[in-house]
């Protein structure tokens, strides 16, 4: 192969992955035991802080703040997350890890929240894929009835966004193109580990994620006008 073939090749590639779709969603099915949901019918939910198996050390306060809205949205009283840490600690709890491994039984006595969300993150932050800088978010997460213990919910999410492309004018022609694309590529992953990109898009995951119009979503709450209607 020559390398002007070489090159329109790459090029043609890079144009196809520039037309992708910017935002990418997609929820994996782990549990869907519905008839579980609808025979508990949950009323509040507790949000425990997130386990974090990612290296972004903020992304448990992104991921905990970006549930409430949806979860609201969708019809349920969530325990105000402020108020749930600051019991957490009066009551000697520090850590994610520590709050997941309470009781069903004694998070209901202390809350009196009708479920629990237990979320897991394992990937948050910009990512390099050299011929452009994505933000990628992988969490699972499981909801869970506070008052037997019964699994209702339980799903993983993987997200990406592509934030808007930053120019960058690196010599001319086909081998030029690809430098500026991989050029490209580096500035945009600097310009998302520094700015909002990852916090916008862990709030655009858990939208996502915890929207009860999706397919594979939670159920509609007592306070959303379609509860029942699912």
């Amino acid at each position: 192969m020559t390398i002007n073939k070489f090159f329109i090749n790459i090029a043609a590639f890079t144009a196809s992955a520039l037309l992708l779709v910017s935002c990418v969603s997609v929820s994996k099915i782990n549990n869907a035991d519905y008839d579980a949901f609808r025979e508990s019918r949950p009323t509040s939910i507790l949000v425990l802080p997130p386990l974090n198996n990612s290296v972004e050390v903020d992304a448990p306060n992104v991921i905990l703040a970006s549930t409430v809205r949806p979860l609201a949205e969708s019809g349920y009283y969530i325990i105000p997350v402020a108020l749930s840490n600051q019991m957490f600690r009066q009551n000697g709890i520090q850590t994610a890890a520590d709050a997941h491994a309470v009781s069903h039984a004694r998070l209901r006595e202390i809350y009196d929240a009708d479920a629990a969300l237990y979320i897991t993150i394992t990937q948050f932050g910009a990512a390099f894929q050299v011929l452009r800088s994505v933000v990628q978010v992988r969490a699972s997460a499981k909801l869970v009835d506070l008052r037997n213990g019964r699994l209702l919910w339980e799903r993983e999410i993987y997200y990406e966004e592509e934030p808007s492309q930053t120019t960058a004018n690196v010599g001319g022609g086909l081998g030029g193109a690809i430098l500026a694309a991989v050029a490209t590529a580096a500035v945009d992953q600097i310009a998302n580990t520094l700015s909002n990109a990852a916090y916008n898009a862990g709030r655009n995951a858990m939208g996502a994620f915890l929207d009860a119009n999706r397919s594979d979503g939670i159920l509609f709450g007592p306070y959303n006008p379609k509860y029942e209607s699912d």
